[in-house]
């Protein structure tokens, strides 16, 4: 039930129509919890008949105007549950770390490409969330707001850290067996 928890709290931080929450989360929440178009207003309707949220009154009455939408007091509440309920961490779930599992019993070909590529990607994304640090959480920008906020970035930097150590790691793995696949090395 994460995803309207997700919507609430954007929409807290900021009453927005879908298509702005939409752009919203391609810029911070999708980071870590990711939601398509369809989702997003699927879940707004929800949210709106539970009583949880509510479109504001267009200030101009014009045809096909989006709708803006706020959380009420129930919303606010809900969310305030949720953040306080006791969670167990979700296990890892990777198809990078299966597939070299399998590789093991079947053979490595095409694994290695893949592993830096991976690389690639990893590095992109650090330094993506590394620019966002650099821009947006200055050391006077340290309101109780600001730190969690900053505390959720830096739990991305520290996994595409960890990744890119990893990746980084198993690449030299690689390079020193025995009979690798010499056709995936590049």
């Amino acid at each position: 039930m994460s995803l309207p928890h997700a919507i609430l709290t954007a929409l807290l931080e900021k009453p927005s129509s879908g298509l702005e929450l939409t752009r919203r989360f391609d810029k911070s929440i999708g980071y870590f919890w990711s939601a398509t178009h369809q989702q997003i207003y699927r879940e707004l309707g929800k949210l709106e008949a539970e009583g949880y949220i509510r479109a504001l009154p267009p200030e101009q009455h014009a045809r096909g105007q989006k709708k803006t939408y706020e959380v009420l007091p129930a919303g606010r509440a809900e969310l305030a549950r949720w953040t306080a309920t006791s969670q167990d961490p979700k296990p890892l779930r990777d198809t990078m770390l299966l597939r070299l599992r399998a590789a093991a019993v079947v053979g490595t070909e095409g694994i290695e490409a893949d592993l830096r590529r991976h690389l690639a990607l990893h590095r992109r994304q650090l330094a993506e969330y590394e620019e966002i640090q650099d821009r947006d959480f200055p050391p006077e920008k340290s309101t109780p707001e600001d730190r969690l906020r900053h505390l959720v970035l830096r739990a991305g930097i520290d996994l595409e850290t960890f990744w890119t150590q990893w990746l980084t790691h198993a690449l030299a793995e690689f390079e020193s067996m025995p009979g690798r696949d010499q056709d995936s090395a590049s």
